[in-house]
Formats: structure tokens, C-alpha cells, sequence
């Protein structure tokens, strides 16, 4: 049965995308030519949408279309369309803040739910690179500036009460993917449900225990409230190095499909989550004749820079004549409320990282035993050497998650990293 969809709207396919983009008259000029001198490719590879490479004489553009239901799981899981109206609104909203930080926007289509931007080339998913142990010398300065500035200026500490609300209530309706991040992250992999899947039986064991252990489960259930409650900043929602495309000297930001206002910590944990599986993951991808060791110290490198920028960047524009209606300037104009006010800002950033480490917790343990799965892990063909690269995930991401308070610093969590691995 044809799932209900808005009068008009139709799914593109690699043999009807050429004569709809011929219909947008920049986007024809962009291409040069006519539709029959384009070449179209569908290079979709997530859970949810249809994406098209189109190349013509003279350039080239993606297309992204939102289909009515998860593409990973069919027809059967219904998903509104509207996610094309929250991502293109979202990166509207960041662009102003970020610049070349993510794609060019040439055209949304409201009708059809598509979106029109840049093709980045030579750009590839950063996953996938650092799968290959590639090196992205410039990533942490990129994607802590992206979080720096993304967050700090759709808050409160820049934004007045009325204007933060105003745009607040753009997002307030994507309900569902929010929905989809409340149930597969913070719930589903702590109970038995028919989505989850883990590499069995090697963690038949861990899986077991993660849905028994009631400590666990408090913590990422105070994860989950805050995730629901606190709409402290515009988050891209499924920030990781699967939504970021690099090359070695550029770094673009794509697929904020998630948006929502929401605590910043879930999106700065998202990025370094993710680098930690990576981490662990180049055990099972490692040679007799290839050692990741190397790249593993980059990797935690990496993930130190990631915070230590982002809190530098973060606190010099809360310092530079911050303008929001929270902390207000006259309240701190005297010597003894500039000295509280910079107390202050040090103790928000702790709250901050704390954040940050749980929220980062529930992306590694989300991954490896809940729906959808980082091929960092999954590309590991040795179910084995996989599982052991997992279960060191696991470890970590428990102790981040129950036990926060004992990483006072972004060093003590790579220190972790590294004594869970065996690291001296």
C-alpha cells in the first residue's frame, strides 16, 4: 500500500532528477547544457533519504530528497517528509554563522521536500578516511569552530529571550526524528527490542548486562530528560564523521536532518564519540604489516583538540560583548561582577563537559548494540577481532556514562581510551 503523501509530491529517481533540475533555471545554468548531457547518480548510503550526484558540462550539484519512511528499514517505518524543511532551515541558520563550514544551499523545493546544494568534490566522508587511517590535519580546527560558533549564537547568550523563542518554534515540530534519536539512543539498547543488534554471540554477554544494570540505565535516563528538556542551543542533532565531508585541507558539515534547540553537549559528545570508536576500531583494521598505532595517537590528539578549541573559541565570544538576554552586562559592569561573571563562565563550561562525556557515552554504546551501526566497526570482517574492539568501546562508554564526575579534563578521557586498550 502507497504510504500517504502531499498532493504533488513525487519520489525522484536517477531517471526523473535531470528533467526536474532542468526546470530550475539556475540550476540548468549551473549544469550547462541540457538534461540529456547530465549524468545522474544515486549515492544515498544513510538510513533515510535519496541523494543524487548530478554532473553536466560545465559543473555539478547534489539533490537530497526526503522519502516518506527510513529508507534503512522500508515502508514499514513511516517518517515525515518534513525533515527536508528542518535540515534546510537549519543549515540557513548555521550558515550565517559558520560559513563555508557546510555546503553551498542553491534551492529548496517545498513541494517535493528537496533540497539543492553543492557538490563537494573532492570531499568524501570522513568515516570513511579515517577507516583508511587518512589524516585531516585541519578537522579539529574546522569542526570546533562549527561547534563554537553554531551553538554560542543560537543561545541565549547571544540571543534575546523573544528572538531565541521566535526561533525555537521553527523547529519545535520535528518531533519525530527526535523521537527516533530519544528511543534508539537512550532507551532501546538498555531493553530488549526487536531493532537492536550487536555482534552475537561474542556480546551476547555485555548486551545482557548493559539491559540489567540499573545504575547504567539511571544515567542515560538523566541523559534522556536533558536531551528532552533543555533547548539551550540549535543542534545539528547527528553531528559524527559520518555527516562531516573532508578533504585533507577543507571541512564541510552535512545533514543536520535532526535539528532541534537542545543541550550543546549532545552534539560536541556526538563528534568526540565517534572519534573514540574510531579509536578502537583500528585494532580490527591493523596489519602485521600496517600498525595503526600512529594513527590511534592522532585520533586521541584529535579528540583533545576537538574540546580544548571548542572551549577556547566557545568562552572568547561569550567574552567579546556578548549580547544575549542571560548574564546581562549591567548586572557584571563593576570589578567584583566581571571577577563572578568569569567564575561563572568556567563553571559552565564544566557543566559543559560533563555533558559532552555522557552524551558521547550514549552515542559509543548506541552504536554497538542498537539499530545503526558506524562501519568503522562494522567493516571489522573478523566478527572476533570486531567484538574485542566493541567490548573496549563498551568498557569505556559505561565508566564515561556512570561514572562523569571522574574526568575532570578532555586528557583523562584519552587517558581511559588508552588504559582500556592496554596502553601502559
Amino acid at each position: 500500500m502507497a504510504l500517504a503523501t502531499p498532493e504533488g509530491y513525487r519520489a525522484l529517481s536517477e531517471n526523473t532528477v535531470a528533467d526536474y533540475l532542468a526546470g530550475l533555471p539556475d540550476i540548468a545554468a549551473r549544469l550547462g547544457g541540457t538534461a540529456a548531457d547530465w549524468s545522474v547518480t544515486e549515492v544515498g548510503d544513510g538510513n533515510l533519504n535519496l541523494v543524487f550526484i548530478v554532473e553536466g558540462p560545465d559543473g555539478s550539484v547534489c539533490a537530497k530528497q526526503s522519502l516518506p519512511y527510513v529508507r534503512l528499514v522500508g515502508e514499514g517505518w513511516p517518517m515525515p517528509l518534513e525533515r527536508a524543511f528542518f535540515e534546510h532551515s537549519c543549515l540557513t541558520e548555521h550558515g550565517a554563522h559558520v560559513g563555508r563550514l557546510i555546503p553551498e544551499i542553491y534551492n529548496y523545493d517545498p513541494l517535493l521536500f528537496a533540497i539543492v546544494m553543492e557538490r563537494l568534490s573532492p570531499h568524501i566522508i570522513m568515516r570513511q578516511g579515517m577507516i583508511r587511517a587518512v589524516r585531516y590535519p585541519h578537522f579539529a580546527e574546522h569542526i570546533s569552530t562549527y561547534l563554537a560558533r553554531s551553538l554560542f549564537f543560537t543561545s541565549d547568550l547571544a540571543l534575546a529571550a523573544r528572538e531565541k523563542k521566535r526561533k525555537m518554534k521553527v523547529f519545535c515540530d520535528n518531533t519525530e526524528l527526535c523521537n527516533i534519536t530519544e528511543d534508539l539512543i537512550f532507551t532501546d539498547p538498555y531493553r530488549e527490542h526487536e531493532r537492536n543488534r550487536w555482534t552475537s554471540p561474542q556480546l551476547d554477554g555485555i548486551a545482557g548486562s548493559f539491559r540489567q544494570d540499573a545504575e547504567l540505565k539511571v544515567a542515560v535516563s538523566r541523559l534522556k530528560l536533558k536531551f528532552m528538556s533543555s533547548a539551550e542551543a540549535l543542534l545539528h542533532g547527528d553531528l559524527h564523521t559520518g555527516s562531516v565531508m573532508v578533504t585533507e585541507e577543507d571541512s564541510r558539515v552535512i545533514d543536520p536532518e535532526f535539528a532541534f534547540f537542545g543541550p550543546m553537549g549532545f552534539d560536541i559528545g556526538a563528534v568526540i564519540g565517534n572519534l573514540l570508536l574510531n579509536y578502537f576500531s583500528q585494532d580490527g583494521h591493523a596489519t602485521v604489516d600496517e600498525s595503526r598505532e600512529d594513527y590511534q595517537d592522532w585520533v586521541l590528539k584529535t579528540t583533545e583538540q576537538v574540546w580544548t578549541e571548542f572551549a577556547r573559541k566557545f568562552l572568547a565570544l561569550w567574552s567579546d560583548g556578548a549580547a544575549g538576554d542571560a548574564y546581562p552586562h549591567d548586572l557584571f559592569a563593576d570589578a567584583a561582577g566581571v571577577e563572578a561573571l568569569e567564575l561563572e563562565r568556567q563553571a559552565y563550561l564544566r557543566r559543559l563537559f560533563a555533558d559532552t562525556i555522557g552524551f558521547g557515552a550514549a552515542k559509543m554504546i548506541r552504536r554497538i548494540l542498537g539499530l545503526a551501526h558506524n562501519i568503522d566497526l562494522e567493516w571489522i570482517e573478523d566478527p572476533d577481532r570486531r567484538a574485542a574492539c566493541e567490548t573496549r568501546c563498551l568498557t569505556l562508554a559505561r565508566d564515561m556514562m556512570v561514572n562523569t564526575s571522574d574526568f575532570r579534563s578532555i586528557a583523562d578521557v584519552t587517558a581511559a581510551a588508552r588504559a582500556v586498550r592496554g596502553e601502559g
